[in-house]
């Protein structure tokens, strides 16, 4: 397959990474559940006061009692962790789901949860109940684990290899999107009030309703129709309205078919754990997802609104400047994604969130003394989301799509699921008590992570950029009684 890519002229090149419009349809149809997701992480920032009052306010009405500050930040702490925690109980249901109904389906399926999500958040206000609020907040939470699994897996499968990571990119641009619009609709000024806040919460039903009227007309992935089904005309059907040329179809069916004869259609998550040729790949998504999530971004995104009340009175319009620089960055490494790889990409970042985090625990320290750096914190803060999303952000989520074969690419990203969102929840729990003890010291800790991921990444990671699955399968497949560093197959090291 390799060497029927090399052969081809530049126009067929071109006409290759050419997309048609039914590609682009069903990864834009895909995206709109992360979109969701970046809704409803940005929009609860800035009306937080708001919300707590409505914690108080039901309260006090059910027992003639204003609840003590400890309890309301113990109750807000709750209600915006539990998306969290619902994601990680989510993730464990994408193998089943992705096996059993496909990858379209499976996303049409948990499409349903986001919607009641939504309706349980836009009642709970009129019902008086900050219960509903909380128990929309966890449904919503397990729609977050399943889908940021399932779109990546769709949108690997039906992309030709070499737009396959822009494409997957997309789905982290739709995310910092949405953020985007949330922090913008959570202001006072738009629906951040304390009479439209439940209708603010119940807007990212116009998106699961778009996705049901656009999706159901998308192709279902041909590998998945192919490899897990065996269903060749029916993957085949899927392939030409995705590629609308033959030939390409015909390659890509061979190479599918290729694929299918050295591996099982199904594997068990026990067989995962024990596969020689998944030791690897396990161990780099296990570092570069934690690597990502517990560099201090999330930190960033969760607590940056009170890192910046205590330099700047208006402190609410800085955290909508990380969401600008979130969504800018996100769409500078979909355009790099093709042309820098996955590989340079991760390493600039983390070593840019590394470098960053140094440098703010010494602003921080020094902050009482010398306010005037308060702006070179901030634009520390807005360097570090750039690193971020520029690669350990978007790469994170879809690299172990690349690194495994068809039967474990499910569990695969069902283990990057629990990663990122335990990932996420860890660091949303323990951050207030870390702060508290630490000190500015805390993002030496932040720091020391990313340089640790930086250095497994230079090391363990081959590039994958532009290499078909079953080429990059094969490299592990011939790789597992040697170190990656010495295989001269990967030839990514230098």
């Amino acid at each position: 397959m390799c060497e029927r890519l090399e052969g081809l002229t530049l126009p067929q090149m071109a006409s290759q990474q050419r997309p048609t419009a039914t590609l682009l349809t069903s990864i834009l149809a895909v995206v709109l559940s992360s979109l969701q997701i970046g809704y409803h992480t940005g929009n609860v920032n800035a009306p937080a006061k708001i919300i707590e009052e409505f914690f108080n306010h039901t309260w006090r009405s059910r027992h003639n009692q204003t609840m003590t500050d400890h309890g309301l930040t113990l109750l807000w702490s709750l209600s915006v962790s539990i998306k969290d925690f619902g994601a990680l109980l989510g993730s464990l249901g994408v193998k089943y789901l992705a096996d059993s109904y496909g990858r379209r389906n499976s996303i049409l399926i948990v499409n349903c949860l986001s919607v009641a999500a939504a309706c349980f958040m836009f009642v709970s206000k009129a019902c008086e109940s900050f219960e509903v609020l909380i128990l929309g907040r966890l449904v919503f939470g397990l729609f977050c684990g399943l889908v940021m699994s399932l779109n990546p897996l769709y949108i690997q499968e039906v992309s030709p290899t070499k737009l396959r990571g822009a494409f997957a990119t997309l789905n982290q641009v739709s995310l910092a999107s949405g953020t985007l619009v949330g922090m913008v609709v959570g202001l006072e000024a738009v629906l951040g009030t304390e009479d439209r806040w439940a209708m603010m919460l119940s807007l990212s039903l116009i998106p699961a309703l778009t996705q049901y009227l656009l999706l159901p007309f998308c192709p279902e992935s041909p590998r998945y129709l192919l490899i897990n089904r065996g269903e060749e005309q029916r993957a085949k059907a899927a392939l030409l309205r995705l590629r609308d040329r033959e030939d390409e179809v015909l390659a890509e069916l061979q190479e599918m078919k290729e694929e299918a004869a050295r591996t099982t259609s199904s594997i068990t998550i026990r067989q995962f754990i024990a596969k020689r040729s998944y030791r690897q790949p396990i161990l780099i998504v296990l570092t570069v997802n934690l690597g990502s999530q517990l560099s201090g971004f999330n930190a960033i995104i969760n607590y940056s609104t009170r890192m910046f009340q205590a330099s700047f009175e208006d402190a609410k319009y800085l955290t909508l400047g990380v969401g600008v620089v979130n969504l800018t960055f996100t769409l500078v490494a979909f355009f790099l994604m093709e042309k820098a790889g996955r590989r340079k990409l991760l390493l600039t970042g983390f070593l840019f969130i590394s470098a960053c985090n140094l440098l703010l625990t010494g602003v921080d320290s020094l902050l009482h003394v010398l306010p005037q750096l308060r702006s070179l914190q901030v634009l520390l803060v807005f360097c570090m989301v750039s690193a971020y999303e520029l690669g350990p952000g978007p790469i994170s989520w879809f690299i172990a799509a690349e690194l495994f074969d068809q039967p474990g690419r499910p569990v695969a990203m069902a283990f990057t699921s629990l990663l990122n969102w335990g990932g996420k929840f860890v660091l949303a729990l323990l951050f207030p008590p870390l702060l508290k003890i630490c000190g500015a010291y805390v993002f030496l800790l932040f720091s020391a992570v990313a340089l640790l991921a930086f250095a497994f990444t230079w090391i363990r990671l081959p590039e994958t950029k532009g290499r078909t699955f079953d080429d990059i399968a094969e490299e592990f497949r011939g790789a597992e009684s040697l170190s990656l560093l010495n295989s001269t197959g990967f030839n990514t090291f230098t």
